[in-house]
């Protein structure tokens, strides 16, 4: 029986990885074999953490459903073989990766956490040690034999999010990232403390994984003065099957009649339309206002308070298992992974 925790780290890329190339400064990611080189302070944990190191390492801003799928199958492989993961990502997609993990990895009873930093490791003042670090601590606890946290979830600065809730709003500060719908689902100071009435658990099935994603979306994001010819190209995208409506306040939109029926006529070509607010904070609630009415009649769907990258990775999840829009709609309004409140 396994006395101490097993976690693996999958470094994908991003600035928590690089090192200061000292003749050129340039900044190179070093070789995960010499963590402890670079964190001595991991080894108190008495932990055996094991690495993968993607080759060639992946900027966050070249992050593709691809990555996703070969995240989520390594952690499929080496699923019985750690208590926890540690993903190594830049935070530039982190929200957008995390999000789509947290659907792909279905009945997920052990950590995954995603950390990354805003300064390289390699840097005096870097944040990087602290994220990963309390990532490690994160990804190994139990109680009684259970995860503590057995979800998708972004740790940066302190703080624990859950992964599909969570935006980066921040370029420049270390406080990279916010829940703004969903409470924290743990702090750390002098001691970690956790929100277990926060934390989602699965149910008792057997792990499995999901790939079959479906990238034919489009997201059209409202502005005062959109033209319908803006609206009707978006709409007429060639095998275009969702749109991401991204509307303004709780889910108001122009009450031009040219603009309902350019959505109406997408929808009765099969098209979903999903509703998302614009407002990091808050939530769609169609009917409310007049300005919302007429997208409630003609049957587009309610995003309630899911994020942008959530809502974005939640489509290509459904749309992948081909269900039909009767079904599809009633799974985009229902909470999956605890992405969205419905009231």
């Amino acid at each position: 029986m396994k006395n101490k925790a097993e976690i693996l780290v999958i470094y994908t890329g991003g600035t928590i990885g690089m090192v200061e190339d000292p003749e050129t400064g340039t900044l190179n990611p070093f070789n995960f074999q010499h963590l402890t080189a670079q964190i001595p302070e991991i080894k108190k944990f008495g932990f055996r953490i094991e690495s993968i190191s993607f080759d060639p390492v992946i900027d966050s801003s070249n992050i593709h459903p691809d990555v996703w799928v070969r995240l989520a199958t390594i952690i499929e492989e080496q699923y019985e073989n750690y208590d926890g993961f540690v993903i190594l990502h830049g935070s530039d997609t982190m929200a957008y990766t995390a999000s789509a993990l947290s659907f792909m990895l279905e009945n997920l009873s052990k950590p995954v956490i995603l950390t990354g930093s805003q300064l390289p490791l390699g840097m005096i003042r870097t944040d990087g040690k602290e994220n990963f670090i309390t990532s490690l601590e994160i990804a190994a606890a139990k109680k009684d034999g259970k995860a503590l946290v057995p979800e998708v979830c972004i740790f940066f600065e302190f703080q624990l999010y859950r992964g599909n809730r969570t935006h980066k709003y921040n370029a420049e500060h270390f406080e990279a990232f916010r829940s703004v719908n969903y409470p924290i689902l743990a702090k750390a100071g002098v001691e970690i403390k956790y929100d277990f009435s926060a934390i989602h658990y699965s149910s008792n099935q057997e792990f499995r994984i999901f790939t079959e994603l479906d990238i034919n979306i489009a997201v059209l994001k409202l502005f005062p003065g959109i033209s319908q010819q803006v609206v009707s190209s978006t709409l007429s995208i060639p095998g275009i099957k969702a749109i991401i409506l991204e509307t303004f306040g709780s889910g108001n939109a122009p009450s031009d009649v040219w603009f309902i029926n350019e959505l109406e006529a997408a929808i009765r070509r099969g098209i979903i339309v999903y509703n998302v607010t614009q407002c990091r904070g808050g939530s769609v609630n169609m009917g409310r206002y007049e300005t919302s009415i007429g997208l409630q009649s003609i049957g587009v769907v309610s995003g309630h308070d899911i994020t942008i990258e959530s809502a974005l990775t939640k489509m290509m999840y459904l749309l992948g298992h081909n269900y039909s829009p009767r079904i599809l709609k009633k799974y985009l309004e229902t909470s999956l992974r605890g992405e969205i409140t419905v009231i």
